[in-house]
C-alpha cells in the first residue's frame, strides 16, 4: 500500500541476505524463526525463498565471498509476551546457537543470535507491540 498523500509505503516483507551454504541458513530459519510455511522456491540466479506465516519472504542468496557484517546490523521478529522471548533463549542455549545480547526491561525482553553467516537475529517483545 502506498499512502499518496504522504508518499510512504507498507510493511517491509522482504530481506535478501547473501549466504555461504544455502541448506544449512534454510534449516536455521525454517527451524527458529518459522520460515516453513511455504515450500521454499528457487529463482533466476540460484536464489532460495523462504516464507513465513506472516507472509515475509527471505531470499537466501548464494554466494563464495567472505561475508562481513557491520557490528550493529540485525534484523528480527516480535513475540506476543516476553515469556515467549525467554523460552526461545532457552531453546537457543540449549541448542547451542550463538546468542550475542539478552535485554529483560520493565518495557523489553529480547535476545539476538547469531545465525550460520554471522547475521544477528533477533526476538523481542515490547507491550506496544503486541497487538
Amino acid at each position: 500500500m502506498i499512502d499518496r498523500g504522504r508518499g510512504t509505503v507498507g510493511a517491509v516483507k522482504h530481506l535478501a541476505i547473501a549466504v555461504r551454504d544455502q541448506e544449512r541458513s534454510r534449516r536455521f530459519y525454517e527451524t527458529y524463526f518459522g520460515f516453513d510455511a511455504a515450500p521454499p522456491r528457487r529463482y533466476d540466479g540460484d536464489v532460495l525463498m523462504l516464507y513465513n506465516r506472516d507472509g515475509f519472504s527471505l531470499a537466501l542468496g548464494p554466494t563464495d565471498e567472505e561475508i562481513t557484517v557491520p557490528a550493529f546490523l540485525h534484523f528480527g521478529v516480535h513475540v506476543e509476551t516476553p515469556e515467549q522471548v525467554r523460552a526461545f533463549r532457552d531453546r537457543l542455549r540449549a541448542d547451542g546457537v550463538p546468542i550475542v545480547e539478552e535485554w529483560e526491561e520493565p518495557e523489553y525482553v529480547s535476545v539476538k543470535c547469531r545465525d550460520p553467516d554471522g547475521y544477528v537475529v533477533e526476538a523481542a517483545w515490547e507491550p506496544h507491540r503486541a497487538d
